[in-house]
């Protein structure tokens, strides 16, 4: 399968950067778009989101990827939530020239809530996609963050490692049964970047190595 990458400055407005960059792989023959955003403290360019983008590419989905600001402008702080919510919504209008379909919002940890939050304010996407959904903060299993997820009519794939502390007991298995059209793929062992204790400990293959898994979330 050939591939076309292209890197398109999507502009912004912010107080430190003046566009993020909008990392396009176009497979020859894609059947499904994805736009993914990363956790806090990663980047587009982060080892796992670059086996992510290779694995998914090898199944034939289109992706773009974009760093949120601060990760733009190099600072490793999290973005504040106006701001990644208002970099959604910019990076998915700039898709819709740049992707064959209209795509699905995914993201690997804070970029997957934010792009809930962004599509409760209306941001259109064919679904959402978490990738490791930090349901509560590590060892405060009664900080839920469940905000949005129930009001959204959009379909909700998750794939979630069984060892994730930003989960614990059955709290996102029971929510994700509640939600009209909703599945999880449970990854065994897996911790919160899907890594399994006496596996392989680089994040670049084993993102790539998940192409497959998410690929059929999206079918």
């Amino acid at each position: 399968m050939d591939s076309s990458r292209r890197v398109v400055p999507v502009p912004i407005e912010h107080p430190t950067v003046p566009h993020v960059d909008a990392i396009v792989d176009l497979p020859s023959s894609a059947w499904a778009s994805l736009v993914l955003l990363h956790g806090a403290g990663g980047s587009a360019t982060h080892p796992w989101m670059e086996g992510a983008a290779r694995g998914l590419f090898g199944e034939g989905v289109a992706v773009l990827r974009a760093s949120f600001p601060n990760a733009q402008s190099g600072k490793r702080q999290p973005e504040r939530a106006p701001s990644a919510i208002a970099t959604w919504h910019a990076v998915m209008d700039a898709a819709a020239g740049l992707l064959p379909h209209v795509p699905w919002a995914g993201g690997k940890s804070f970029g997957g809530r934010m792009a809930a939050a962004a599509v409760a304010e209306g941001m259109p996407a064919s679904g959402l996609l978490y990738l490791g959904y930090p349901l509560h903060p590590p060892g405060k299993p009664e900080r839920l963050r469940e905000e949005h997820l129930r009001d959204l009519p959009l379909p909700q794939r998750f794939l979630q490692g069984t060892n994730d502390p930003f989960q614990s007991g059955d709290a996102l298995e029971r929510l994700v049964g509640e939600l009209p059209d909703a599945r999880i793929d449970w990854v065994a062992g897996g911790d919160h970047s899907f890594l399994v204790a006496g596996g392989d400990r680089d994040p670049e293959r084993v993102a790539e190595a998940l192409g497959p898994r998410i690929a059929a979330l999206l079918r």
